[in-house]
């Protein structure tokens, strides 16, 4: 049984599933340095992934669309080669509890000039499918709560297990797009217009508050203005409420509410009332889920999935799992909308076997291409020892090994690797990715050695938890700490099979340090790069690994100005 998930909208992407194995998730902004967020606009992108996996169309037993926004059906306006279509969706949430796995059944699907019938689920159901399929208490046949919290809706809470998932309840009347919008109202992306939002935003204020500091008349300012414009009993909050399906509405809710904050907070320093904001959105999540709880009971296990946009918040992913609630808790590396594809397709696996766990890999993404590497650059064999080398004489290093990981995190397949050791190297980092002073730079960590240099060092091999480095180590490795001393570390076995594995455990013998800095090897506000070609092309890091080459750039000159796309001026590396 072949099912293609698709995700046509933003983090458009297109995952097959056989037989319960994942082969492919292929996000489009993943593809040729493709602009983040990337949308399906043309249908022949289907044709394409399923062709350089070497199936056609018929080789499918069912296309799965996932559902948007709407709360009866959806509507994607998209093209087939040249042909405009309308194809009708599934809405953003289920319309039942018992509904998470009501289907719309449309046809009209045109693919390569034939025309396939599809299913399509509720967007938020796809959430559930991804993060329970993919979670060990899948694979264990365990039970387990499932948190899902997107831009546009309230925190949801449901049950799923092997029979099926329901829906219980609505946490709190917060949509998750408040983290983002606060930020458009303080700090560094204030904006005067409320048009637009930058998608962004939510990931860049997580690094942003450790600047700031909790201020508690702040945060009694956020209680009393939520409870008067969403949670209490007053018109404006009844009136909020009753339209949680009006998308506009709701976000014009939530810039009244910031309109009245700024009013109140206007002398306050805009990094302590964001890290007021994030505390208060902590305290409420913790509070609410805890006596959610009380009011539903299951026997076994008390396990939770996180999923949806706000389950890449890493603090309040480690304030949920600090709790004690929970016996063990799972975040997919993929939480927000670029594992829609994936959930689309495990809500039909779901429909026909129930919610059965799916084999897969994170390392399921585009294959390296082929390009052309521009002129100025050398290559030459490079062994896993030499590459450590080079590491260790504090010169950073494009790694492109294997297929792209899953998701928003590089996770050691499409990644800059470099010292931790020199104190300028996340400064360096930051300023090759015209990035901002305080953005955090990742530690990759040998999974046995994390828990001497964090805490609490747990395994974490997606890069969704929060850890602290510990006193002794701050010193020696202060690339990866962020200015509370928290890391956002990443973990990987020793066991690993992945080229990434083998890099650490030379630098390790090498340096006595198992860890490198890891950021994303990509353009500014792009996806991965597809090739060593890209990242020759951008040129800002002089040495490239792909797979056993190494490609180093030589001196050249006539470069492009000062921030140029292709710009391949560069300050001297750190010493």
């Amino acid at each position: 049984m072949r099912i293609c998930g698709i995700k046509l909208t933003h983090d458009g992407a297109i995952a097959l599933i056989e037989d319960g194995r994942l082969v492919f998730c292929i996000e489009q902004e993943k593809r040729d340095n493709n602009q983040r967020y990337q949308t399906i606009g043309n249908l022949e992108a289907i044709v394409t992934a399923l062709a350089e996996h070497g199936l056609n169309l018929r080789d499918i037993d069912q296309f799965v669309i996932d559902g948007w926004d709407g709360e009866v059906e959806s509507q994607f306006q998209v093209l087939s080669g040249a042909v405009p279509l309308t194809l009708k969706g599934a809405p953003y949430v289920e319309r039942h509890a018992e509904g998470v796995l009501d289907s719309l059944d449309g046809s009209g699907l045109i693919l390569d000039d034939h025309v396939f019938s599809y299913r399509s689920y509720p967007h938020v159901s796809g959430h559930v499918a991804s993060a329970y399929c993919t979670s060990p208490f899948a694979k264990a046949g365990e039970p387990s709560f499932c948190l899902v919290w997107d831009g546009c809706i309230f925190p949801r809470l449901y049950y799923v297990d092997a029979q099926g998932a329901r829906f219980l309840e609505s946490l709190f009347p917060m949509i998750g797009q408040a983290y983002a919008a606060a930020g458009h109202y303080f700090g560094p992306y204030k904006r005067a217009s409320r048009a637009g939002w930058d998608l962004g935003v939510a990931g860049k204020l997580m690094a942003y508050i450790a600047l700031g500091s909790i201020d508690e008349d702040i945060v009694e300012v956020f209680e009393d203005l939520y409870e008067k414009h969403f949670s209490g009993d007053t018109e404006i909050a009844r009136r909020y409420r009753a339209n949680i399906n009006d998308a506009e509405a709701s976000l014009v809710a939530v810039h009244d509410f910031f309109d009245a904050s700024v009013l109140r907070l206007e002398d306050k320093a805009p990094e302590n009332v964001l890290a007021s904001f994030h505390s208060f959105l902590e305290l409420l999540l913790v509070g609410e889920l805890a006596l959610c709880l009380q009011r539903h009971s299951f026997p076994g296990l008390r396990n939770l999935c996180v999923a949806g946009g706000c389950g890449l918040n890493i603090k309040w992913n480690s304030a949920l799992r600090g709790t004690g609630l929970f016996d063990a808790v799972w975040v997919p590396p993929f939480p927000n909308d670029s594992g829609s594809a994936i959930g689309a397709a495990c809500c039909a696996m779901a429909a026909d076997e129930g919610f059965v766990p799916l084999e897969w890999s994170v390392y399921s993404g585009p294959a390296l291409k082929n390009g052309d590497v521009p002129p100025g650059w050398k290559a030459a064999p490079c062994t896993m020892s030499e590459l450590a080398t080079i590491l260790a004489s504090n010169k950073p290093v494009v790694f492109l090994a294997g297929r792209a990981e899953l998701g928003p995190r590089a996770l050691g397949g499409r990644s800059i690797l470099a010292a931790a050791t020199s104190p300028e190297m996340k400064d360096y980092l930051n300023e090759v990715k015209l990035r901002e002073h305080f953005r955090p730079v990742a530690p990759i960590c040998l999974e046995d050695r994390a828990p001497d240099i964090f805490s609490p060092g747990t395994p974490d091999p997606y890069m969704l938890f929060d850890h602290q480095t510990r006193p002794e180590w701050r010193a020696k490795i202060p690339a990866v700490m962020h200015l509370d001393g928290s890391a956002r570390l990443q973990t990987i076995s020793r066991s690993s099979r992945h080229d990434v594995t083998e890099l650490l455990i030379e630098y390790e013998k090498l340096t006595g340090i198992p860890l490198l800095c890891n950021t994303s090897a990509n353009l500014h506000g792009c996806g991965f790069f597809p090739d060593a070609a890209a990242a020759c092309q951008w040129g800002r890091i002089e040495h490239v690994w792909c797979e056993g080459v190494l490609f180093t750039k030589e001196q050249v000159t006539g470069l492009p100005p000062e921030g140029s796309a292709h710009n391949t001026k560069m300050s001297a590396c750190p010493r």
